[in-house]
C-alpha cells in the first residue's frame, strides 16, 4: 500500500500500522537470535536471557510448550560464550578508565545481572579507585586540572565534589583531588598503591 506524505510525496510501508507482523520465532531462530547477540556484545547470562525474552515478547512463540530460554542460556555459559566473570571484569575496568568510581561500578554489575560475589571478586582497589578519580578530574577540568594557580572558588569547589560523588567516588577521595594544589600533587596522590 502506498501512502501520502505531503512533505515527501508516496511511501511505502510507513510506521503507521502498514507493516506485516513480524513471524513468531521458533527454536532454530531463538538460538540464531542468542548466538548473534553474543558474538556481537559482551554480555552476561541476565543480559541475555533479558534480551532473549523481549524477543519474544515482541515476536511471539512459534513451538511447542515453554520457550527454552534458560536451558538455551545455560548452554551457552557451558560453551564459554558467556562468561559473568569476565563480562564483570572488562565493563569494570572500562568504567574505571573512564572515570567512574566504585559505587557507580557496582551498580552498573548489579544493573547488568552480576552477582554479588563476581561483584566482590572484580572490585577495585584503592589505587585503582584513585587513578579513576584522576582521570574523570583531568577529563572534566576538575581541581588543579581546571584552575589557575592561588584560583579558589568555593561553588565551583563544591559543583566538582558534587560531580565526583554522582560518579561514585568517595567524599574524602573527591575532596583531596578536588583541593590539590597542583597537578603533580593529584599525580602522586593517585599513584599511591593500595593500602
Amino acid at each position: 500500500m502506498v501512502s501520502q506524505s505531503p512533505a515527501t510525496g508516496p511511501r511505502r510501508g510507513s510506521r503507521n500500522g502498514n507493516r506485516a507482523e513480524p513471524k513468531p520465532i521458533g527454536a532454530a531462530r531463538l538460538e540464531e537470535l542468542a548466538l548473534a547477540y553474543v558474538a556481537r556484545f559482551a554480555t552476561s547470562r541476565a543480559k541475555l536471557t533479558a534480551y532473549l525474552a523481549r524477543k519474544l515478547r515482541e515476536r511471539g512463540w512459534d513451538g511447542d510448550g515453554e520457550p527454552p530460554v534458560a536451558a538455551l542460556v545455560e548452554r551457552f555459559v557451558a560453551a564459554g560464550y558467556v562468561d559473568d566473570a569476565a563480562f564483570a571484569r572488562a565493563k569494570s575496568g572500562s568504567l574505571l578508565r573512564r572515570g567512574y568510581g566504585a559505587r557507580r561500578v557496582t551498580q552498573a554489575l548489579g544493573a547488568a545481572g552480576i552477582d554479588e560475589d563476581i561483584r566482590a571478586e572484580v572490585r577495585a582497589g584503592e589505587g585503582a579507585l584513585r587513578r579513576a578519580a584522576l582521570a574523570l578530574a583531568r577529563k572534566r577540568g576538575f581541581g588543579p586540572f581546571g584552575r589557575s594557580a592561588g584560583e579558589r572558588d568555593p561553588a565551583r569547589r563544591e559543583k566538582q565534589i558534587a560531580a565526583m560523588l554522582r560518579a561514585g567516588h568517595a567524599l574524602d577521595s573527591a575532596r583531596e583531588l578536588v583541593d590539590a594544589a597542583t597537578i603533580e600533587a593529584a599525580e602522586e596522590w593517585a599513584a599511591l598503591e593500595d593500602e
